[in-house]
């Protein structure tokens, strides 16, 4: 069979194609845009669709395979990260005449999305993304569960009164720029303060307000006003005093969902420590220092040999944070990734993360000149991925033990994750596993959006234990407005297009 259009010679050969997916990249959105495909059998690597698969395209999310699967095979699976307290100073029965050092050890969550059975909480669509896309909810945990377990274990030790200082040591690496969102070796709540804006009784009335983490010196008032149903939400979040002092204004509709918005912690070792000093309080330990302030790290030691440890917290196995990654795309916890890596190597660099990183790629078989990476999200301008790497990445996996783990923590299409609400009903349904991406900006020439890049790759569930590895991807495309229901059409056509690929015999 002849291919469905004219291709210059090198870019692969489509093959026989679902006239659907041809259907779908002839839209006309898409007349400016460049498409990759590449779908492979797992025995052998046979391609049986290939459109573009060593040209280097804009990976948006997906480069979140690459950074994932080299922190998970650096630290382990089954790593957990320990975070502890020490007790610097003299101990005289209960009282501690010295400081409480909590020692950051990098970990994604402390505890703020542990479930009792271990596994760690998400949402089909993150806050992490509350500003960025309506329908962001949050997880029932609390988001101070390991600091509060941290007190519990300080003042099980006998300690109830400490005559000087709580400080956050966060030496084990040092935020990078570059990285963006920012990775810190302490983290609560992802460095956000969620804002919950629910309607009044009725139109006219003040909205209701709830937000957490509370933690002093942070305040958060509103201004909101609920107005007629149908009417528009529209909710501005505004920070200042060092972003401790935030503000809601505007409106929300009657018959609205709650609304979720966030704000950031900008100082996260200074937040960590105040919410420490009060969860000791709830404990029932008094710390005589002043609870807010900034975080004195001049005072750290220049390590603990000696010092009791009078508490620690330990994290649910890194596998579990490779699936909240994967499943929300989680840009924090992917960046993060890149910073735990250097830390293997006893840098404190985060940027020394990305020589282990081209280690492990070239161990496992993913040709590291078809990959371009500044970040580990897949957000840095620079990125870049062929779809032949992706698939090298995705089919690494399944010559390991852990094959079925890492498939099974990649969104699932039309189940759960960034792909929950696609292909609901489609026979694909539960039969593409995939990591999505995206690179959007605005186009103010054109009073529109720019999307750089929609993408997708992942694993074909065909049968009878076969997974076929694919990648597909649009670069260049456009919407209609600035609306980002624009952007969400677009990435559904990318979700068809595995789900017809899934279907394909």
């Amino acid at each position: 069979m002849p291919s469905p259009w004219p291709l210059p010679s090198g870019v692969g050969d489509p093959g026989r194609l679902d006239p659907r997916i041809t259907a779908i990249m002839r839209k006309p959105e898409y007349r400016n845009a460049q498409w990759g495909l590449l779908q492979t059998e797992p025995a052998g690597g046979r391609a049986l669709h290939s459109l573009f698969p060593a040209q280097f395209f804009i990976p948006g999310s997906t480069a979140k395979l690459f950074s994932v699967s080299g922190t998970w095979r650096t630290l382990g699976g089954g790593h957990r990260f320990v975070t502890p307290v020490y007790a610097v100073g003299q101990r005289n029965g209960s009282t501690l005449t010295g400081d409480l050092d909590l020692v950051a050890q990098g970990d994604l969550t402390l505890g703020g999305r542990t479930r009792p059975d271990g596994t760690v909480a998400y949402t089909d669509l993150d806050h992490t993304y509350a500003n960025d896309f309506p329908g962001a909810t949050l997880t029932p945990e609390n988001p101070l569960a390991g600091i509060d377990e941290l007190a519990r274990g300080i003042r099980a030790s006998g300690i109830t009164r400490v005559e000087g200082d709580v400080i956050v040591d966060s030496r084990i690496f040092a935020p990078d720029p570059v990285l963006d969102p920012l990775p810190t070796p302490l983290i609560i709540n992802d460095n956000l303060v969620d804002l919950l804006t629910t309607p009044g009784d009725r139109p006219g009335t003040d909205a209701r307000l709830d937000w957490r983490p509370k933690v002093a010196p942070y305040e958060v008032t509103s201004t909101v006003r609920t107005v007629a149903a149908g009417k528009p939400t529209d909710i501005t979040v505004a920070a200042t005093a060092g972003g401790t002092r935030i503000r809601l204004s505007g409106t929300i509709a009657a018959d609205a969902k709650p609304l979720l918005r966030t704000s950031p912690v900008t100082d996260p070792a200074a937040f960590g420590r105040t919410a420490l000093i009060e969860a000791l309080a709830r404990a029932g330990v008094t710390v005589t220092a002043a609870p807010t302030g900034p975080n004195p790290a001049a005072r750290l030691p220049r390590d603990y040999d000696g010092r009791p440890r009078v508490a620690s917290y330990t994290s649910p196995p890194y596998e579990q944070y490779a699936k909240l990654i994967l499943k929300v795309s989680h840009n924090l916890g992917a960046n993060l990734g890149i910073c735990l890596m250097a830390v293997t190597t006893g840098s404190r660099q985060c940027e020394d993360g990305f020589p282990v990183l081209a280690a492990f790629l070239d161990r496992a078989g993913v040709d590291r000149e078809q990959v371009q990476l500044m970040d580990g999200r897949g957000g840095n301008p620079a990125d870049r991925a062929t779809p032949q790497a992706l698939v090298q990445m995705l089919a690494y996996w399944q010559r390991t033990p852990d094959a079925k783990r890492f498939r099974e923590a990649l969104p699932v299409l039309g189940v759960d994750g960034l792909l929950a609400g696609n292909c609901r009903t489609c026979p694909a349904r539960g039969k593409v596993f995939a990591k999505t991406g995206a690179a959007v900006g605005g186009d103010s020439l054109n009073d529109r959006l720019a999307v750089g890049a929609i993408t997708i790759a992942g694993y074909l569930d065909k049968g009878g234990g076969r997974f076929d590895t694919f990648y597909a991807g649009v670069n260049g495309a456009s919407t209609p407005t600035t609306d980002p229901a624009g952007v969400l059409s677009i990435a559904n056509d990318l979700a068809l297009i595995s789900a017809y690929l899934q279907e394909s015999p």
